[in-house]
């Protein structure tokens, strides 16, 4: 509840953001960059976040291709509440090898996961925040490669000379 209630804060605060935008796709009033060194020395560059909600699209209803598959996989699904989004599913492939067309494991092809990087903001605490303003955070751009199914393979072989 507490997590729904702050993404509506973001969302609302992004939108008023967006909004003070001018037509015609200038500047908004607020700085578009700004740059500081960060307390081991590193530059940091902030950057304004613009989120326009009409551009989500509905996922559309499909069937689970993970039950499916030749190299089925099934998901491992964590929790992290200083991730956003905190909640990550990556694929683990179920078999070594591949399912033939009577559904029995033929090892002469394997299963291997499909990896993509996908972004994540990772909430940070502030180290420029007064102790009269509270503790301040900041969210900062991370990178990670999962795997998001598996597909099958013919194996690699390497002859020796």
């Amino acid at each position: 509840m507490m997590m729904m209630v702050m993404m509506m804060m973001v969302m609302m605060m992004m939108t008023t953001e967006a909004a003070a935008m001018p037509k015609g796709g200038g500047q908004s009033k607020h700085s578009a960059r700004t740059h500081r060194k960060s307390s081991d020395g590193a530059t940091v560059q902030t950057v304004p976040l613009q989120l326009d909600p009409n551009v989500v699209v509905p996922p559309r209803t499909m069937r689970p291709l993970q039950n499916v598959s030749i190299s089925p996989w099934t998901y491992n699904v964590s929790h992290d509440d200083s991730l956003f989004p905190p909640v990550l599913s990556e694929a683990l492939c179920l078999l070594k090898g591949c399912l033939d067309s009577d559904g029995r494991e033929d090892l002469s092809l394997e299963s291997k996961p499909i990896m993509q990087q996908v972004l994540l903001l990772r909430r940070v605490k502030s180290s420029s925040a007064g102790p009269e303003a509270g503790p301040g955070y900041h969210y900062r751009l991370e990178t990670r490669l999962i795997a998001v199914g598996c597909t099958c393979v013919r194996p690699v072989v390497r002859h020796q000379d």
